[in-house]
């Protein structure tokens, strides 16, 4: 069979070109090699910060919501009937014990008291004439003069001028009370709210309250335990409920004002109710705070803290160490191999930068602070303590 120029040309221009193709794909596998083998169990573990769990005694704390309660509130009310003579305090004024406050116009109750005084006056005059007028029918009976039934009229008369002036006398009393009734004074230091009447008006026993007077030092602060704190309370401190309040052995109470701000001043419970709602689960409270500075205002709501008398051994973590999922709350530790180790664990309350450990971990166990992302549960790890500062 004659061979063509032209088919010997095609051939082995494809011979060429399948030559370069194999020598291409032969200098990519050597280019790729190292690459490979960088990629490969030669590679450095990753490093990460750690920090152990450690121990520290802890002083425990449990933490309600709180209501400021003045030890005494008193609505201020008119006892007599007439026109507000005198206003004698302005509104939010703090008064003390005895203190003039309103004054009701006296003439109408000076007045009774003139008349009952002259009705006593009368009726002390009627018992001397009854007395004389006995005294002389128990002459004249001794001479027989007149009859004995004379004589019981005059000292039935002696009586009834008798019982006159004890009428005469608490009728005296009332009066004397009316007319100091016209004057209101505080019953106790304190500071009173808003006056809501005005000099002019007629005021008495069926209006409303003249102002509201509350005493602000000292003040309790009333909040509740539910059964399990209750028992945890009684059981640690050795008391019943009954005699908690009267023990010198209370813990003490510590608060929380509104704008977060601790109140610098310590509590003691001074009362505990003999009941737990069934509505709530709770028990009642109250602590007793000397409220110097006038910070805890009646019905104000506040954070109350109770603390152990005793401290405990905690273990705590850095909080950075802290992960959650589904599951819940977890770390992840580095082994005594250098390898990370998933570990779920149950936490109290924070402590600063740190977290109590409740369970899950013992003290000296590492966990990773720094570097999480980096790291999955079975790798090996180049691990390194944190400083303070990390």
């Amino acid at each position: 069979m004659p061979i063509f120029l032209s088919d010997f040309s095609v051939g082995h221009r494809n011979a060429l070109t399948r030559l370069r193709a194999t020598g291409f794909a032969l200098l990519c596998v050597a280019f790729a090699t190292p690459a490979l083998a960088q990629d490969g169990s030669d590679q450095p573990a990753p490093k990460v910060s750690v920090a152990a769990a450690y121990s520290k005694e802890i002083t425990d704390e449990a933490v309600f919501i709180g209501r400021g309660e003045a030890i005494d509130n008193v609505d201020i009310v008119a006892r007599v009937s007439g026109f507000l003579e005198e206003s004698a305090v302005d509104d939010g004024a703090s008064v003390t014990d005895g203190q003039l406050l309103f004054r009701i116009e006296p003439n109408l109750y000076q007045a009774t008291l003139d008349a009952r005084k002259a009705d006593l006056d009368k009726a002390e005059a009627n018992l001397e004439l009854a007395r004389v007028e006995l005294t002389r029918k128990e002459e004249l009976l001794k001479r027989d003069a007149t009859p004995v039934s004379e004589r019981d009229i005059a000292r039935a008369n002696e009586l009834v001028a008798e019982a006159q002036v004890k009428a005469a006398h608490a009728a005296i009393q009332q009066a004397e009370l009316d007319l100091s009734y016209t004057e209101i004074h505080a019953p106790f230091d304190g500071r009173i709210g808003r006056v809501n009447t005005s000099e002019g008006d007629v005021v008495g026993p069926n209006n409303p309250a003249l102002v509201t007077l509350v005493r602000d030092t000292p003040i309790y602060v009333t909040f509740s335990l539910n059964e399990k704190q209750l028992v945890d309370v009684l059981q640690e401190l050795g008391q019943t409920s009954g005699s908690l309040a009267e023990s010198g052995k209370s813990p003490d109470v510590y608060l929380q004002l509104p704008n977060g701000t601790p109140l610098k001043e310590v509590g003691q419970i001074v009362f505990v109710d003999n009941r737990i709602d069934p509505l709530t689960g709770a028990i009642s409270l109250r602590a007793q705070f000397d409220n110097t500075e006038q910070l805890i205002i009646d019905g104000s709501f506040l954070h109350v803290r109770i603390q152990a008398l005793q401290p405990t051994n905690r273990v705590l973590i850095p909080q950075a160490a802290l992960q959650r999922d589904q599951r819940g709350e977890f770390v992840l530790l580095v082994n005594d191999k250098q390898m990370v180790e998933q570990r779920y664990i149950q936490t109290g309350d924070p402590v600063d930068s740190a977290i109590i450990v409740l369970d899950g971990l013992q003290e000296g166990e590492s966990v990773i602070v720094e570097g999480l992302q980096r790291v999955r549960p079975g790798v090996a790890v180049d691990a390194i303590v944190a400083t303070d500062g990390e």
